[in-house]
């Protein structure tokens, strides 16, 4: 294979990567950005449904305050459009259903005065999380001892109360709470401003989509960057470093360069061969940080019949199925579009149920919500990023019990020539598209800084 040098490699094609590419190229540093699929995009991706016509099966909202993913499209000529949020709710709790407005359900006041206790308690622990470096939080080591599935039962009164809070972890980090520390939802928590900010549409992480998909942006930076810059289908195996130069090989090519930035989540950064070995706590990072289990659904529709019933085509639920649920329409509301997620134990059950079973699951659960139109769509889309091979899962990196304290400092802590970034490595909105694209940009400014 030809050998080919460079100032920089930036192993993964995301939204991290290429926003790392993006402004090392700005600055006149020759780049190569080496991606294992046979596309860009990363945790983001479009599939046509018709001409000029996409649904999303990855990552796909933006809300207020996630400036740098807004200000790249913005720059790229790419608009947002809000999220159909217009008419009533469903929630099916408990074996009712029932429909509401605004953020609060008609459910027992007592089970909303547990969650609204809960929460607040959480909010104000949340602000107390140092967003660069969350283990040197004053109580970090009794925050990260415990699961937050620990926490939730200490402080809510309620099986009621208790389901719901876990209904809105499944939502943000698509586990159940049982699988991350009580540090990482903290952490989780400030870095999107709050918790209710992760988990609201108007206002909140879920307000806008972008027009022609999320996997547009990532599509026309790539473009930019240009086929010579950007290898596809070449799987990074090794990143060797002798003194001064470090050769990073894939199965499409070798390149010899100066600086590495390696974007891709910890535990897939972790099967790569480094020579010299990583440190050891580097290392251990890597064997400690699973990703989230989803499977993201998108019924297709003649049309949106649930705006017809006054209802936002979002739903909530505790039965069997999607638990989750949005109007995930085009902006011209053709074709109508139900996606619901299964998340944490109901994507691990689901996953190894077969696409037929997995299909009526979803569909039943539409039913529950939307009637009996729901149970004869068009088409089915889904994507199961628990058996994508270059992301493991979905929507990020898991931290449970004692990780954050113990191995947080090698998150992003550069090793000789290697650069980490990655949406897991940012400080805000971490998790999210705009962490993804903030993360990018650190990691070349801290190359560029090196380089001179």
């Amino acid at each position: 294979m030809a050998m080919t040098e460079v100032d920089v490699v930036v192993v993964g094609a995301g939204f991290a990567g290429l926003a790392a590419a993006r402004d090392l190229v700005a600055a006149r540093r020759s780049v190569a950005v080496v991606e294992a699929r046979d596309r860009v995009g990363g945790r983001v991706r479009n599939e046509s449904i018709g001409p000029d016509k996409v649904v999303e099966v990855g990552g796909q909202w933006v809300g207020p305050t996630q400036d740098h993913v807004l200000a790249l499209a913005k720059d790229l000529g790419v608009e947002t459009f809000p999220t159909y949020d217009t008419g009533a709710r469903v929630l099916h709790f408990g074996g009712k259903r029932g429909t509401y407005k605004g953020t609060i359900p008609r459910i027992n006041p007592l089970v909303i005065a547990d969650v609204g206790r809960a929460q607040a308690r959480l909010e104000s622990l949340a602000k107390k999380v140092p967003l660069d470096a969350p283990w040197t939080a004053a109580r970090a080591e009794a925050w990260d001892a415990v699961t937050f599935e620990t926490w939730l039962r200490r402080n809510t009164l309620t099986k009621a109360g208790r389901l719901l809070l876990a209904l809105g972890v499944e939502a943000v980090f698509a586990c159940e709470p049982g699988d991350v520390s009580l540090l990482h939802v903290l952490f989780y928590a400030h870095s999107a401003g709050s918790f209710q900010m992760a988990i609201d549409t108007g206002g909140g992480a879920q307000q806008d989509r972008f027009v022609g998909g999320s996997q547009l942006l990532c599509d026309k930076m790539a473009e930019a960057l240009g086929p010579e810059v950007v290898a596809l289908e070449a799987p990074v195996r090794r990143i060797d470093v002798t003194g001064d130069v470090t050769t990073v090989v894939s199965d499409n090519g070798t390149w010899r360069c100066r600086r590495v930035i390696v974007s891709v989540p910890p535990m897939l950064a972790g099967r790569i061969d480094y020579q010299p070995l990583l440190p050891p706590w580097r290392s251990q990072l890597t064997q400690r940080t699973p990703m989230g289990s989803v499977i993201k659904c998108n019924a297709i529709y003649d049309e949106p019949f649930w705006r017809a019933e006054g209802l936002s085509g979002q739903a909530t639920g505790d039965g069997a199925g999607a638990r989750v649920v949005f109007d995930n329409s085009p902006p011209d509301g053709s074709p109508g579009i139900l996606l619901g997620f299964l998340e944490g134990d109901e994507a691990r059950r689901l996953g190894r149920a077969g696409p037929d079973v997995r299909r009526q699951a979803v569909l039943d659960s539409f039913v529950r919500y939307f009637g009996k139109r729901a149970a004869h769509p068009v088409d089915f889309v889904e994507l199961d990023w628990q058996a994508e091979p270059w992301s493991g899962g979905c929507y990020g990196t898991l931290f449970g019990p004692n990780v954050w304290t113990r191995y947080g400092h090698a998150l992003r802590e550069p090793v000789g020539p290697v650069h980490w970034a990655g949406t897991e490595t940012a400080s805000v909105w971490s998790g999210y598209m705009d962490g993804a694209v903030a993360s990018g940009r650190r990691a070349a400014a801290e190359v560029l800084a090196t380089l001179g």
